[in-house]
């Protein structure tokens, strides 16, 4: 049985969304504020650019307060304290000079852990943009840190970018012996009651011929579990799911590899990342 520790899993306070001012960054972007939002923390906006430090343009990092009046939160013409007064959720910029953003994104959230980080992911280069060219040390926070990646080529999103509107409606959560799927389980209950008023469902899915794992389930007033089995290729059979489910969310269970990449590179949840019309939560197990 896997029991979940609700009391021991972190409360999202931090959010850390990297850009590099693409309009896939910007969905991304929506997401990170969004989630800012929701949970009242902090949220950190980071541009690693090859001369970032001397020659930042700050008005072209995705503006927080024009998305705001947007989304119809804040009236025309707020000012930077608005924000927090009335959110409180306290915004800083970051420009890092580098050409590799992959390397000194893993070295600002090594000297700056957030709970959460908020990454775009373009197309069939996605992850590996951010994952093959890493050194393994720098990354090894980064693979321990809970991360939601937002693809490019979004069918379903959670947050519309235009209206600020909340989607949830179904949640896919792949699971299997190891790694353990307890905190994926919880992280997607605490998504489900966090985002929407409605109820959602919560689809838990085990690949494969051997026994599925059996986590304790108690459907609550905004969720309600599911199980499927599935027989065939993992990442195969979790994208036809999730298209199927016409999933909303995808939280993935993601082995802590002792630090190293390995974690993402080349693994199943790699493949889904590569091909999933969702968002997708990598949730590392403790």
């Amino acid at each position: 049985m896997h029991h979940a520790h609700p009391d021991r899993l972190p409360l999202v306070a931090s959010v850390l969304h990297p850009t590099d001012f693409s309009p896939a960054s910007d969905r991304a972007f929506a997401h990170a504020l969004a989630i800012a939002l929701l949970r009242q923390t902090e949220l950190t906006i980071l541009h690693v650019g090859p001369d970032a430090d001397s020659h930042t343009d700050w008005s072209r990092f995705p503006p927080v307060r024009k998305t705001l009046e947007r989304w119809g939160l804040l009236e025309p013409g707020s000012t930077r304290s608005d924000v927090f007064d009335e959110f409180g959720v306290r915004v800083t910029k970051v420009a890092v000079s580098g050409r590799n953003p992959a390397l000194k994104t893993a070295g600002f959230v090594d000297s700056n852990p957030p709970d959460l980080i908020v990454l775009a992911t373009e197309g069939r280069e996605g992850p590996s943009r951010w994952f093959n060219r890493s050194d393994a040390e720098a990354m090894a926070r980064w693979t321990k840190t809970m991360t939601l990646f937002v693809p490019a080529n979004l069918d379903r999103g959670l947050v519309s970018l235009d209206t600020g509107d909340l989607t949830l409606g179904n949640i896919l959560v792949p699971i299997d012996a190891t790694p353990d799927c307890a905190e994926a389980i919880e992280f997607a209950r605490r998504t489900a009651d966090l985002l929407v008023e409605q109820n959602v469902d919560i689809t838990l899915l085990h690949v494969g011929d051997g026994p599925s794992p059996e986590p304790e389930l108690v459907d609550g007033e905004g969720w309600t579990f599911r199980t499927e089995q599935r027989r065939g290729e993992p990442a195969t059979e979790i994208l036809a799911a999730a298209e199927s489910l016409a999933a909303d969310l995808i939280v993935m269970p993601t082995a802590g590899h002792d630090g190293v990449l390995d974690a993402l590179r080349g693994s199943t949840t790699e493949q889904v990342l590569r091909q999933a019309r969702c968002p997708l939560l990598a949730v590392p197990a403790r």
